[in-house]
């Protein structure tokens, strides 16, 4: 038997999955028995791994053989990677076997833990499994309303289609409300844009708008500011609502936008920042920025 330490490898989803076989099978479900299963047999030479299932139990092997040119070979190193009180199979056609996030993602919904293995029979009837999953965490910082908030839509989509190994997005947000709540005897509010969605009980303006000057209170980051100080020439008390000026750095890798950047990301220790309305390609370069610092 060849050890290939792939055992030890946490988030391991083969890509593509056709490198993944999957077998019925027979005999016990221990690892030797396995072992003298597979050796030997002869192996289509895109395949890597071999899911095996038997009724309700399932296990999963690393293969190898001497040769990948000839089309089919016997296999000549195995290594057991999951036997059945760490593997579980399940069925569900709304997983894309080919998205570790969502492989991860279901694992984490199942409460399946990093010493477990996963196998999914997830859309079109395809099969791929994750082995040892626990996701890349990373923090998605924004004010809200809109909820849920763009920047995490956003990546959620990249998730989706980019190559990038399992994440797992933390949605953390900052209310208007809340942050209004921090000058409870302001006469009226102003706040950058309509699409706030947002109404008080004081009267509420719209920066965007360009509203004749009336005394509020800002609840605004400091491009509004700029802003504010271009059309009307003074300050107004102002409460900040920038989610880069408002989190706290606590070593997390951590999603963020910020207004004052216009039309590249920045990336500053474990914090990825994108412009105000970024697109899902710089969304995408941003999280490639934060998998690439583990």
């Amino acid at each position: 038997m060849t050890k290939k330490n792939s055992s030890s490898i946490q988030n391991l989803v083969p890509l593509p999955y056709r490198h993944v076989s999957v077998q019925p099978y027979h005999g016990p479900m221990t690892e030797d028995a396995i072992c003298a299963h597979l050796l030997g047999k002869d192996s289509y030479r895109r395949t890597r791994y071999v899911a095996l299932e038997q009724e309700d139990q399932c296990a999963v092997a690393a293969v190898s053989r001497e040769s990948e040119e000839p089309l089919f070979s016997d296999i000549t190193g195995v290594e057991v990677l999951a036997l059945p009180n760490s593997c579980t199979l399940v069925e569900d056609p709304e997983v894309d076997p080919g998205n570790p996030s969502a492989l991860a993602a279901k694992a984490t919904a199942m409460g399946l833990g990093p010493e477990s293995t996963l196998i999914v029979r997830g859309m079109y009837g395809h099969v791929n499994f994750i082995h040892r999953p626990n996701p890349l965490k990373i923090r998605v910082i924004e004010v809200t309303p809109p909820d849920p908030p763009k920047l995490l839509g956003l990546a959620r989509k990249v998730l989706i289609y980019a190559d990038l190994p399992a994440v797992e997005l933390v949605s953390e947000n900052f209310e208007l409300p809340e942050l209004a709540a921090q000058a409870p005897n302001a006469e009226a509010y102003l706040i950058p844009c309509r699409a706030s969605g947002l109404d008080f009980d004081v009267p509420t303006y719209f920066l965007d708008e360009r509203p004749e000057r009336q005394n509020w209170t800002m609840v605004a980051c400091e491009r509004s500011r700029q802003i504010h100080q271009h059309f009307y020439g003074d300050e107004s008390p102002r409460i900040e609502m920038c989610p880069r000026k408002l989190i706290k750095d606590d070593g997390s890798l951590t999603l963020v936008k910020c207004c004052l950047l216009e039309n590249n990301i920045e990336v500053d220790g474990n914090w990825a920042i994108v412009p105000w309305g970024a697109t899902l390609a710089q969304v995408e370069e941003a999280l490639t920025a934060l998998v690439t610092k583990e």
